[in-house]
């Protein structure tokens, strides 16, 4: 290919490709721009080690004609046997080049430049695209040309490496950030962060559906069994949780202990706190099936598991709260403290799920007025109802 288009492309990347809107966008730029310029590229794919407890990696593969494909594997993909026999696998592991050429008999260890045979592949390359931090991710390269890649061909792929790796880690580091952001503190709060919101007393008031729930007899469970296997527990549960919360458009905030603490915002749904209520109380029963259907095998016992949910609604200060330079952007109000106590009453009364006065209000179901309770800090007791549908069990 030309060395000028060559140094064109190269400048446009170390720019920062900013005609370019998204990844995908950029990959299927710079690939059409090489075809333009010369390179025989049929098939072109990167792929990005992440920091995500549960995605090991992510991979954009752009085929001629075609847009580009976005997929994730997660971290079985190490033990699978297609990785042990990838060209990859040797590209993350050693930093080095993996050539393929399909004539050559030596590429036939590689079960997917066979796969690339059958496609009417000639010629793959395999490189390695390190980072600044040291890591390596990697790139491959797939040509149809009954000739392969020449070495000029070969030797522009190496010249594109360093502009293309460092606009794929601006780009990884970004979504890194916000993937960190999302799984430490929520959507929310990660947005919130990311737009430059840091300070300490930075915060909003909004009103919300709190969600406050913690393990019944959680404290025995930690003085009888290793703390490895309560971590395991602890994770199995709140899984029960948070996959209710957020599918019924609730963020979770904080996990302490065994407890766990949501919002439902209400702003967001131009006031009808009636719906979001009604979206609340469906993930507290949807999580309520689900912890109850969690059987955790210890040795020769399986254990079972209840938990309780308090639930309010109320306006809450969301926002950042701490000292000097170590922050936490959580909520906070006197709407947080009464769930609290109500999730205290749950325990008591033996019930899952328990709302206050003005919860049950909003949220019109079938509930049970289980009486008037005093609250600490409160002049006054405050009404607490239950499901008429639950039977209250109560656990020493």
């Amino acid at each position: 290919m030309e060395s000028s288009e060559l140094q064109r492309i190269t400048n446009w990347l170390i720019d920062g490709a900013r005609s370019s809107g998204t990844p995908s966008e950029m990959i299927a730029d710079v690939c059409e721009h090489l075809v333009a310029a010369g390179l025989p590229l049929s098939r072109f794919g990167i792929f990005i080690r992440t920091l995500h407890p549960e995605i090991f990696g992510r991979n954009f593969i752009w085929k001629q004609g075609e847009k580009v494909e976005i997929g994730t594997v997660d971290f079985e993909i190490l033990d699978s046997p297609e990785f042990a026999r990838s060209p990859l696998r040797i590209v993350f592991e050693q930093g080095i080049e993996v050539r393929g050429r399909i004539d050559d008999p030596d590429s036939e260890r590689f079960p997917f430049i066979n796969d690339m045979r059958a496609e009417g592949a000639t010629d793959y390359i395999a490189v390695p695209m390190p980072y600044l931090d040291g890591s390596i991710h990697a790139t491959s390269w797939v040509t149809r040309d009954p000739g392969g890649f020449s070495d000029d061909d070969i030797a522009a792929i190496r010249t594109l490496m360093a502009p293309l790796a460092r606009v794929s880690e601006i780009i990884s580091l970004r979504r890194t950030a916000e993937m960190l952001l999302d799984t430490y503190v929520g959507n929310r709060a990660g947005a919130r962060i990311l737009g430059g919101q840091i300070r300490r007393g930075h915060n909003d008031t909004m009103q919300a559906a709190i969600w406050l729930s913690d393990l019944r007899g959680f404290t025995a469970l930690s003085d009888r069994l290793p703390a490895e296997t309560v971590v395991e527990i602890l994770n199995h549960y709140f899984d029960c949780q948070v996959a209710a919360i957020r599918g019924h458009g609730g963020e979770v905030l904080k996990f302490m202990g065994d407890g766990l603490l949501a919002v439902f915002p209400i702003d967001e749904y131009v006031g009808d706190a009636a719906h979001v209520c009604t979206r609340v109380l469906e993930a507290a029963r949807e999580s309520r099936a689900s912890v109850a259907a969690l059987a955790f095998p210890v040795g020769d016992v399986i254990e079972r598991f209840r938990f309780g949910v308090a639930l309010h609604v109320g306006h809450i200060l969301y926002g950042n709260i701490g000292g000097g330079n170590r922050l936490d952007f959580t909520c906070i109000g006197p709407a947080v403290n009464l769930a609290a106590r109500l999730e205290k009453i749950a325990g008591r009364t033996g019930r899952t799920v328990v709302a206050s006065e003005g919860f049950a209000n909003v949220c019109r179901h079938d509930w049970h007025e289980l009486g008037d309770f005093p609250i600490a800090g409160l002049s006054k007791a405050q009404r607490v109802y239950g499901l008429t549908e639950e039977t209250p069990v109560v656990i020493a």
